[in-house]
């Protein structure tokens, strides 16, 4: 009888593909590239395939992570302009135009 394999639940970021939807899985992302620097939410979307960045950040900050939020004018791939779009970063490494 073969056994089935389960999920892993504790999914780090080396061994994440950017094919990996569980939840775990983009934390792990997000939170590694977090802390390479900022992060909007449309690249969140297109490079990390994080459908909704906001709810992976909120649980993020409920597991002690301080991840900041700057709202900001942004121009999507057809050149239409959305504001308050979200640019997330740790709170020891803010972005350029966050930073005083």
């Amino acid at each position: 009888m073969k056994t089935k394999k389960m999920a892993d639940h504790k999914a780090h970021h080396e061994n994440t593909q950017v094919k990996n939807t569980s939840g775990t899985a983009q934390r792990a992302r997000l939170l590694e590239r977090l802390q390479k620097g900022s992060i909007d939410t449309f690249t969140a979307i297109r490079e990390l395939n994080i459908v909704r960045p906001g709810a992976r950040i909120n649980e993020l900050r409920s597991l002690g992570h301080n991840i900041l939020t700057h709202r900001m004018t942004l121009t999507d791939d057809q050149g239409r302009p959305h504001s308050s779009i979200a640019l997330y970063y740790l709170s020891t490494n803010p972005p350029a135009e966050v930073s005083q």
